[in-house]
């Protein structure tokens, strides 16, 4: 690995890792809800919401699943300097994957769990330009009081490969990020179109 790749982390790991497995765990639990982090380092060609959740969830025992578009040596070399992740070319192995819009219409491969350890899926970290924009869709579900109203800008055919993965308590729990923002889409939430 060269040293010149690699570029700063969190400045404070610990507190800065703290906050963003909390802004995921919040994310997960109100699906729907952007949540905002601030204080995020950047990597070029990550957004600092993705980077940011891959320094606060990612370590040796959680193998890394790259899109083509995000495995540059760049990314390749900080990830694993700063993570410790190991970064596998196999989909099956993964238990996160980095994902950019243009990867959502195959998710074949991933590990969607088993019915004794649903909660050994992959987890799903998929960037994006921003987090509104496309059709808008009811989400409904735990956390959700009544309805969440989001407008994610992926395509329609995302919507159907999702639910073919999904049989609960078995799925795929995915992260979207822009910017600074996230969302959490846990494989609990139902999505149905809006009624006009």
């Amino acid at each position: 690995m060269s040293a010149q790749l690699l570029q700063p982390a969190f400045a404070d790991p610990v507190l800065d890792s703290q906050r963003g497995f909390r802004a995921a765990l919040k994310a997960l639990a109100g699906p729907g809800v952007i949540q905002t982090l601030q204080a995020s380092p950047s990597l070029d060609g990550l957004a600092p919401a993705t980077y940011a959740l891959c320094l606060a969830m990612l370590d040796v025992d959680t193998p890394l699943w790259l899109a083509p578009s995000f495995d540059t040596p760049l990314i390749r070399a900080n990830l694993s300097f700063h993570c410790g992740c190991p970064l596998t070319t196999d989909r099956e192995t993964a238990r996160f994957a980095l994902l950019g819009a243009d990867d959502l219409l195959d998710l074949s491969g991933f590990d969607h769990g088993n019915d004794r350890y649903p909660d050994q899926s992959c987890t799903l970290l998929v960037q994006l330009p921003s987090l509104d924009g496309g059709a808008v869709l009811a989400w409904q579900g735990p956390g959700i009081e009544t309805q969440h109203r989001v407008a994610l800008p992926v395509a329609e055919g995302f919507w159907g490969e999702r639910e073919r993965r999904n049989e609960f308590p078995r799925g795929l729990d995915l992260f979207f990020t822009a910017g600074h923002d996230l969302i959490g889409l846990p494989r609990s939430t139902r999505i149905t179109q809006e009624r006009a």
